[in-house]
């Protein structure tokens, strides 16, 4: 069943660039068609390595983006906002795009087109506060797909303005539940969206990929698991292939713009299906590792492992919830948490393929995020994703708990994380 689900989102492929399916029906939307000629405008013109820009998530060398809800976040003047997609960009690629904290607007792209995303017009754009100064923010909502910056435009006489990043870094290591595959929006409606964005005041990273193992093997169509490919800059998607061959570029962890404080981990989804063929063994010796390079990337980060969640059955005259490696995940964090490991922890580096113990102890930074019971089984759709809701609900117990564990406030008072859950009941009388 998963294999023939894989194949429909394939096949749907064109389709879902330009179009959202809900519950098998197409959505009515009006995204604007922002597409414009560059030479009839009067702009200032900046390059993709423009210091004024930060890019969110993972891109290659060649500001290509990669995995999912991958973003680009400046500040600038004036009421103008462009930009230019490079011929890496896959054509009619959907974004998320706002100022401030507006509500997301989204628009299909185009291969080396220039498209016109902030003007006079758009909502926000003459308020001077609480955002001083303007913030413009894109997001990438296709995980399947990406973009290529080529150049950033604003109006003659304005400028770009370099954003100071936020204090606080979360990362989200996954799948397709992560990536937000089967959901709305895809990227930016994934519980890991949800939590990153939702937090408020918060830099995020979504890598995750659908179909991928844990363990470094096939699985779905991917050629590497998560415990090689997280070592990289691109995902395991045919587009990575087509640009960077059997050599992807390794991502330069000294370069990040911010360190990630917290790193949220769901694997296993993939490892545990039978049609991979993936063994306890294996599966626990890769997590083991991939924790290992977390731990040796970001020496300060506290590592959270997610309890799986595998589906829902009948269950007489109720439903229960199937879980899976859940004896292996408890195992892996107490692992983390004995003297053995602490005393003398071992690193891993996916690139060389290497172990290495460090000389100094460390202190516990592993925990464990039970799921059960906060979805229910008309909370995940016939493709075995959680629906929006479903990733809505996820995304708030996971807030929450990382509220109460980390003492992190959710800082986040007002502006639109999800899109178009605006849906309600104003029969007042009958």
């Amino acid at each position: 069943m998963r294999l023939q689900i894989w194949t429909l989102t394939l096949t749907l492929g064109s389709l879902v660039r330009g179009t959202i399916l809900q519950n098998g029906q197409v959505r009515e939307t009006n995204f604007p068609d922002t597409k414009i000629d560059a030479s009839e405008y009067d702009f200032e013109t900046y390059g993709a390595d423009a210091s004024e820009l930060s890019y969110k998530g993972r891109w290659d060398s060649n500001k290509v983006s990669f995995w999912s809800a991958a973003g680009l976040v400046f500040g600038f003047s004036g009421d103008t906002v462009a930009i230019t997609f490079g011929e890496n960009t896959v054509d009619r690629t959907l974004i998320g795009y706002r100022i401030g904290g507006m509500d997301w607007t989204f628009t299909n792209v185009t291969t080396g087109g220039t498209h016109l995303l902030v003007t006079s017009e758009t909502p926000g754009i003459a308020e001077t506060y609480p955002i001083n100064p303007k913030r413009f923010e894109m997001r990438v909502s296709n995980w399947g797909y990406g973009v290529q910056i080529d150049k950033v435009h604003v109006a003659a006489g304005d400028s770009l303005v370099k954003v100071k990043p936020y204090n606080r870094t979360i990362e989200f290591i996954g799948d397709s539940l992560s990536a937000g595959d089967f959901q709305s929006y895809e990227g930016m409606s994934s519980f890991a969206y949800g939590v990153g964005e939702g937090l408020g005041e918060t830099e995020y990273y979504v890598t995750a990929y659908p179909g991928i193992c844990a363990a470094d093997q096939e699985c779905w169509g991917n050629p590497r698991g998560q415990v090689h490919q997280w070592f990289y800059a691109s995902d395991t998607s045919w587009r990575a292939a087509e640009i960077w061959g059997d050599e992807p570029e390794p991502w330069d962890f000294e370069k990040m713009e911010t360190t990630p404080d917290l790193v949220v981990i769901n694997l296993g989804t993939n490892d545990n299906n039978e049609h991979n063929n993936v063994s306890a063994e294996a599966y626990v010796d890769a997590y083991t590792k991939l924790i290992q390079g977390v731990h040796g990337k970001y020496p300060k980060a506290q590592v959270v492992v997610m309890e799986l969640w595998l589906g829902f059955y009948q269950y007489g005259n109720s439903y229960g919830q199937d879980q899976g490696f859940q004896k292996e995940l408890q195992g892996i964090v107490e692992y983390f948490n004995s003297d053995e490991y602490l005393s003398a922890p071992k690193i891993w580096d996916g690139t060389k393929n290497k172990t290495t113990t460090l000389d100094s102890p460390s202190e516990p930074f592993v925990h464990y995020f039970e799921t059960k019971g906060i979805l229910q089984h008309n909370d995940i759709g016939p493709g075995y994703h959680p629906t929006d809701v479903g990733a809505i609900k996820v995304a708030s117990h996971l807030s929450q708990y990382i509220k109460l564990t980390f003492g992190w406030d959710l800082v986040a008072t007002g502006p639109e994380v999800f899109h178009e859950t605006l849906y309600w009941n104003n029969q007042d009388t009958y």
